[in-house]
């Protein structure tokens, strides 16, 4: 089976300042996204251009990906879309420590876009930036309602500065 991510850089190459849209839909397998995080079924989408440089080819656009987990907050089922920047340089010498390598002429996009999206994916996802969670106490979902919890337990590691904070004068 023919590898879609992988781009022949031949003719880029050969002429500084040209470029190569990509644009691809492909199933996360293709890409070897085999995490949990991720929405099955959901294609990875991928739009690039690839412009070539008198030394490599600088490879950039945009990976979007569906995911899906828990708040980390109130355990509510959090469902998402994450766009994912990219920006890579592929290089027959590597000159740059970073960058990519161009082999047999062809560069192999699987690589960048699997480390970015896999960096980019939120391990820890809120339902919203102000979710108030679970009480620590009684479990009450606090977006949802309130209790009369009273919660004022002092942390034993920070008793030398609670015992240096009551010598300090008002």
């Amino acid at each position: 089976m023919k590898n879609p991510l992988l781009v022949n850089a031949l003719e880029l190459l050969r002429r500084p300042g040209t470029e190569k849209p990509i644009s691809l839909e492909v199933e996360a397998a293709v890409v070897g996204l085999d995490d949990p995080r991720l929405v099955p079924d959901a294609p990875v989408e991928i739009e690039l251009v690839c412009s070539s440089l008198s030394d490599g080819v600088v490879v950039e656009g945009d990976v979007r990906v569906e995911f899906h987990g828990e708040c980390r907050r109130c355990l509510a089922p959090v469902v998402g879309r994450l766009d994912v920047p990219l920006r890579e340089l592929y290089q027959q010498t590597l000159t740059d420590p970073d960058a990519f390598p161009i082999e047999n002429d062809q560069i192999d996009l699987k690589p960048m876009v699997r480390e970015s999206v896999l960096l980019d994916l939120p391990d820890t996802p809120v339902c919203r930036p102000d979710c108030r969670g679970l009480c620590p106490s009684c479990g009450i979902d606090l977006n949802t309602g309130s209790c009369s919890c009273v919660i004022e337990t002092l942390d034993p590691r920070w008793a030398a500065l609670d015992a240096l904070r009551d010598q300090l004068p008002d």
